[in-house]
């Protein structure tokens, strides 16, 4: 492989958290999350353009002048085409994700919280949810629901993890959900936006997991703040895999 003196992405490991918001904006494939951390596959996929500097919410990405491997736009074919899966459909970033969120665990649980005589529905425990649709992509901005809200944005494996989800979390705030590893940031960013933009929004309560590319979503709500000139009260809170409060 021929060396030249050239413009390429770098990486700083110690800043990266592994997000993997940059996976997505490189359209060489040129990124992976490897081990947790953002890292170059091969420097002959980089054109050293720099669109995956703008998704970086910790600085971790820079354009840096060295002797590196030159840029083979043939190679890039040949790797795209490569990550299409059988159906011929284009690489999916999150396959090239090793973080935590991919990773099988199985956690202990106490026989007796889970009897079989339990009722499948318990009538002393309503549900708090008070609307409909609940995705980020399906709530237009200008449903009469988000007018002087609370907003609970919540990473859609919250409910699932946290047992107390409604009682503690949902009553009392419009909720919606989404995934920032498998849908697209930029619309997400830009419905936040919009629905700041058009609603008196009071407070918003960004629930994710701890796992690093759940860590995007309150970057992107305020994403949405900044967009829409508002400056709205923004509380995070984070879900650990075994169901508890961090």
């Amino acid at each position: 492989m021929m060396r030249t003196r050239r413009k390429i992405i770098r990486i700083n490991e110690d800043k990266c958290t592994g997000c993997g918001l940059c996976v997505p904006s490189c359209a060489e494939g040129a990124i992976r999350i490897v081990s947790g951390k953002a890292r170059i596959v091969a420097e002959k996929y980089c054109d050293g353009l720099g669109a995956c500097l703008r998704e970086c919410p910790e600085g971790a990405l820079s354009i840096q002048d060295v002797e590196a491997d030159a840029f083979d736009p043939e190679a890039v074919e040949k790797h795209s085409a490569a990550a299409k899966t059988a159906t011929g459909r284009p690489r999916d970033p999150a396959r090239f994700c090793s973080c935590p969120s991919m990773m099988m665990e199985v956690f202990p649980t106490d026989p007796a919280s889970h009897q079989s005589d339990q009722p499948a529905v318990r009538e002393d425990s309503p549900a708090a949810l008070t609307h409909w649709p609940v995705q980020i992509r399906l709530v237009p901005p200008t449903a009469p629901f988000l007018k002087d809200a609370d907003i609970l944005v919540a990473a859609d494996c919250t409910p699932v993890a946290y047992a107390h989800f409604h009682d503690d979390f949902l009553a009392g705030r419009v909720v919606l959900i989404g995934c920032p590893k498998f849908d697209d940031s930029e619309a997400y960013a830009e419905r936040f936006a919009q629905i700041f933009q058009v609603n008196d929004v009071t407070s918003v309560t960004v629930l994710v997991m701890d796992v690093p590319c759940c860590q995007g979503l309150p970057i992107l709500v305020q994403r949405g703040m900044e967009r829409s000139g508002r400056n709205i009260p923004l509380n995070k809170i984070t879900i650990s895999r075994h169901g508890t409060i961090l």
